[in-house]
């Protein structure tokens, strides 16, 4: 994999962790203004997501790596995502977007996160979709 440079967030912890995969999945948005893409089409999706907190677990680790990944990969790398609940035919805020996917990827990891017991947070979620159009997920101020 070519080393990447993503936009870097600020935030007030020790550690950050960014984590990079890819995976491949068809979406369609359900709409008549999305154009060629109400059409079912697929990407191979490229994603980073960041990881930051101020305590590492028993085992030294923020968070593991393999957890982060298992956690989107397995749920949707060659899948469709309209057919994953996270996302609907009925309401545009969950149509699967670039930007609702990202934001669809930060709740389903930090869902995960929260069960944690040394509490780390994604701060950001990077997903590029083609080679020329990416969208990157900060969530909004949160308790630190």
């Amino acid at each position: 994999m070519m080393q990447q440079i993503y936009p870097v967030t600020e935030h007030p912890y020790a550690y950050e962790l960014n984590k990079d995969f890819q995976f491949a999945a068809a979406h369609y948005v359900p709409h008549e203004d999305a154009g060629k893409c109400q059409n079912m089409h697929g990407h191979t999706y490229f994603t980073n997501i960041t990881i930051a907190g101020n305590e590492l677990d028993h085992t030294g680790f923020l968070v593991n790596f393999k957890k982060i990944k298992d956690l989107i990969h397995k749920r949707f790398d060659h899948h469709v995502m309209n057919e994953d609940t996270k996302f609907s035919d009925q309401d545009a805020e969950y149509f699967p977007t670039t930007e609702v996917v990202a934001r669809t990827i930060y709740e389903i990891i930090q869902e995960y996160l929260n069960t944690l017991q040394n509490k780390p947070t994604c701060v950001q979620v990077y997903l590029r979709e083609t080679p020329t159009s990416y969208c990157i997920y900060r969530p909004k101020e949160k308790t630190l």
